[in-house]
């Protein structure tokens, strides 16, 4: 590897100003990257990562942002280095994308909705390389097949909404690499993607960047995948540098308790523990990393209590299907079976988890138990008694009992409507507590169960951080003295030490309200934390269900093998 960097970062320090108030987003951020290597930068939500992305190709929003201070130095050799910070805009449109190129978080949003995925890559040729229209699309459909697209021709002409999430980034890919860049900035690149996506991801970044020699400058806040792409790491908190080494040295003995939280938060394979550790508790030092193990023993003898009364919840043979047309000009039509003969019961007190890569039938089984959308065939008892007959006025009757909390915090949120508003409704809606004056002190104690305050009821979403919102998600669920809530992917998005403070509080919920829960995540670590028992879901059947541990240390199916096979572990 080239002793001399390709880019330097030094004494970087970027604000923001807002009405109230100016914060400083990085303080005297410096670290290189040499040629062919891959420097992995971690921390938290809020940490700075991305603002040391953004500003490395000058994309800082301003105002409210401003860079105040510091270098970015490009460039193999001394002489010929530039300080992108002082080159005028037109210069420094042609670097991005050509020279430093950047693939984001979410290829959702970062695909335009109303152009092909194929023109896109392509304009992206005709801009830096002035290639003609033949020779872009010539120049796509090869780099379609070195990032592995299948079908490029067919993918060419899709549009964004047509694509899986694994195919959207690597359409992301393919443009970002378009250009034959020398750095390739991945933000978050698998961030919510399925654990078999993510590994086919992470192989693709380092066989790319071993045959095209670029740099890479991966972004993440999960520490477990590093080890297996990153040559050295940068660990980043409050704006600042606070440890760096090689990837082996970090994994080995982390110097910074902030590097040692990081590693602790994320759920283990190899113990079943009580709670899972929290930043804030290490770095205060108040509790033991690993905290207190479940032995075999105890679970046998939980379990035994919990499976001796009668089901809450029966799935049998539950089916849907829907009809997929080609586009506006085919009357032809397939039948996709999203959900095949899916039977299961879920007990009172239980975390069932559900697992599964995305196109299984998770989601989709979800919205048929909580009659969302009606199923094809099959019946749902809750309580022994047929929901899938109820009216819609029954059926609104026991909505109460059965809650779901979403995804995305943000978009489950109405942003007209303060958080006091928005967990109050509910209750008003099915008539609970007598009048606005209760709600509002039931509104009040829920956030607080919750870990929140008071003063946070007049306050509107934006005002949260992504767990905050995920937490006021869980104080609207309950605000209906639910019995079975359905978990659907709540946790996915979270950064790992935000996750394990709202894992933890779910499981604080469930003992002191004796509530039942679904537990659905492409995260094996995680069910493997929350759950009892464990269903693992392939194209809308169940290939294996049965007790989480016996799974996880036994897997009968391939498929469940596979997923086993792809979750990230340090190599040390």
């Amino acid at each position: 590897m080239n002793s001399l960097p390709i880019l330097e970062v030094k004494e970087l320090s970027v604000s923001f100003q807002n009405e109230a108030q100016s914060f400083h987003a990085l303080d005297g951020v410096s670290f290189s990257l040499a040629p062919s290597e891959t420097l992995a930068i971690v921390g938290e939500s809020g940490s700075g990562k991305t603002v040391t992305a953004l500003s490395l190709l000058r994309l800082i929003p301003t105002p409210p942002g401003r860079i105040d201070s510091g270098a970015i130095l490009f460039g193999q050799f001394p002489g010929e280095k530039l300080n992108l910070l002082t080159l005028p805009e037109k210069e420094m449109d042609q670097f991005r994308g050509k020279s430093i190129s950047m693939v984001f978080q979410e290829p959702m949003t970062s695909l335009n909705p109303v152009f092909t995925c194929g023109d896109q890559v392509a304009e992206t040729l005709k801009l830096h390389l002035k290639l003609s229209g033949k020779q872009a699309k010539e120049r796509v459909l090869e780099l379609f097949n070195e990032v592995k697209l299948p079908r490029p021709g067919e993918l060419f002409h899709s549009y964004p909404h047509q694509l899986s999430g694994g195919q959207k980034q690597r359409v992301m890919i393919a443009m970002a690499i378009a250009c034959d860049p020398a750095v390739l900035i991945a933000d978050e690149p698998t961030t919510a993607l399925d654990v078999t996506v993510q590994k086919t991801i992470l192989e693709l970044l380092k066989n790319l960047q071993e045959s095209r020699k670029m740099s890479i400058l991966f972004i993440t806040h999960d520490l477990g995948i590093v080890s297996g792409i990153a040559d050295r790491v940068v660990v980043m908190y409050q704006g600042k540098i606070v440890e760096e080494g090689d990837v082996e040295r970090i994994f080995r003995s982390p110097g910074h308790p902030y590097t040692r939280g990081l590693m602790a938060c994320r759920p283990p394979l190899d113990v079943r523990l009580k709670r899972l550790p929290t930043i804030e508790s290490l770095m205060e030092a108040k509790e033991n990393p690993r905290g207190e193990i479940i032995t075999a023993d105890q679970r046998k003898l939980n379990h035994q209590k919990l499976y001796t009364g009668e089901p809450i919840l029966e799935i049998r043979n539950l089916e849907r299907n829907f009809h997929s047309s080609h586009g506006f000009f085919r009357k032809t039509a397939t039948e996709v079976k999203a959900l095949d003969s899916v039977s299961f019961s879920v007990y009172p007190g239980e975390t069932l988890g559900i697992v599964g890569e995305s196109g299984s039938g998770k989601t989709t089984l979800a919205r048929v138990v909580l009659e969302l959308i009606p199923p094809t065939e099959g019946r749902i008892l809750y309580k022994n008694r047929d929901i899938t007959c109820l009216t819609a006025s029954k059926m609104k009757l026991l909505r109460k009992d059965l809650q779901l909390i979403f995804q995305d915090p943000f978009s489950s949120l109405n942003p007209r409507l303060s958080i006091g508003s928005a967990i109050l409704e509910p209750m008003k809606v099915h008539r609970l507590h007598g009048n606005d004056r209760n709600r509002k002190e039931k509104v009040i104690m829920l956030l607080e169960k919750v870990g929140l305050n008071a003063a946070h009821y007049h306050r509107y979403p934006h005002e949260f951080s992504g767990g905050q919102r995920q937490r006021i998600c869980i104080a609207r669920a309950l605000a209906v003295e639910p019995q079975v809530i359905i978990c659907d992917e709540s946790v996915s998005a979270l950064d790992v030490s935000i996750q394990a403070q709202v894992l933890n509080l779910l499981n604080d919920l469930k003992g002191e309200l004796r509530l039942t829960y679904i537990f659905i995540s492409h995260d094996l670590s995680v069910v493997k934390f929350m759950a009892d028992r464990l269903i693992v879901m392939k194209n809308g059947r169940i290939v294996e269900i049965g007790d989480a541990d016996d799974i996880y240390n036994n897997p009968q199916s391939d498929y469940t093998k596979n997923l086993l096979d792809s979750i990230p572990k340090p190599t040390f």
